[in-house]
């Protein structure tokens, strides 16, 4: 069909074969045939590149870039959405472990196609075995972005998962010459809400995309370092202000200050190493450079927590033996 607006999928790639041909037949077999497919090979050494030579030199819409300087992953993501077409209205990253549904990109850009105002679009979506997606009314399909913003900042959830998951307006994506903070390990969500702040939301109400749990990611390396009260912590620091009353802005800041305080209390006791605060102590400084941890209020919770335990002695020995099994 004559005019319809172009799609720029993108697959930043390393050393993922037993996943990318699955991850490049999803997008080839799209209902939505009007895209161009960047495939960004990050120096790979496991056959990939040859896997994706394979498709490129059957198909057109493929431009296979063989990357010579090894980046980090987010690094590589930013190099590769540097290179979508001028034209393009918007921008898909498919992983390339992850596989999106027939229906996908034609139901997306319909969904962006409510309004020149949406600037960012989810649907329901697979993890593993599990299905994730909003609590929307089934009738809402497109969302004011700072009521997004608000939602997580009051629950603690959000209206869209990972890069996999989503669909932006290709012009921010072009507006930047670094999409993503490659300090921020949660450069996605960190994005995401930058976007909300300004445009607004669409969501379509049908699962449209797998994301593999089966194998190591980088996400799933980051959950030792506990990292949901930190991303909630700084994120109502940076938005609460901003988007809520003053009450409800003050009691969501405490809230998640004290949270988060208590996990790294907890964890100062169990005598975590320097892994685990050299994480949060970079996350916290990759958002805001000023931004360090309260020690005098660490200590105080601490000394709250120690109280609970000593008069808890059951609760002790049962976090004790859970700290134990994780270190054996």
């Amino acid at each position: 069909m004559a005019n319809r607006p172009l799609v720029s999928v993108v697959t930043p790639f390393f050393n993922t074969a037993p996943y990318l041909a699955e991850c490049i037949e999803s997008v080839l077999a799209q209902s939505y045939s009007e895209f161009e497919y960047i495939l960004m090979d990050n120096c790979s050494t496991d056959g990939s590149s040859e896997i994706a030579a394979t498709y490129a030199s059957r198909d057109p819409r493929i431009r296979l870039i063989r990357c010579s300087q090894f980046l980090s992953q987010l690094a590589n993501y930013n190099r590769a959405l540097a290179e979508i077409c001028d034209d393009s209205m918007y921008c898909k990253i498919v992983q390339a472990d992850d596989y999106i549904f027939p229906e996908c990109l034609q139901l997306m850009v319909r969904a962006f196609e409510q309004s020149e105002s949406i600037g960012l679009v989810s649907s329901y979506w697979r993890d593993g075995n599990q299905l994730w997606g909003s609590h929307l009314p089934r009738q809402t399909t497109m969302v004011p972005g700072r009521e997004c913003i608000r939602w997580y900042l009051r629950t603690g959830t959000t209206f869209f998962g990972t890069q996999t998951q989503v669909m932006y307006r290709a012009s921010l994506v072009r507006d930047h010459e670094a999409f993503y903070n490659v300090s921020f390990p949660f450069a996605d969500l960190q994005k995401h809400m930058e976007i909300l702040e300004h445009w607004d939301f669409g969501f379509v109400h049908q699962v449209l995309s797998f994301s593999r749990r089966d194998n190591e990611t980088v996400l799933q390396s980051l959950k030792s370092f506990t990292p949901s009260h930190l991303l909630r912590y700084i994120f109502a620091r940076r938005y609460a202000p901003v988007l809520l009353e003053a009450s409800e802005a003050a009691s969501i800041l405490a809230k998640s200050k004290r949270e988060y305080y208590r996990i790294l209390a907890r964890t100062a006791l169990q005598f975590r190493g320097r892994e685990f605060w050299g994480f949060h102590k970079k996350a916290l400084k990759a958002l805001n450079k000023r931004e360090t941890h309260q020690w005098t209020y660490l200590a105080m919770i601490m000394g709250l927590e120690l109280l609970w335990l000593l008069s808890n002695p059951g609760m002790t020995t049962k976090r004790a033996l859970r700290s134990w099994k994780r270190k054996t």
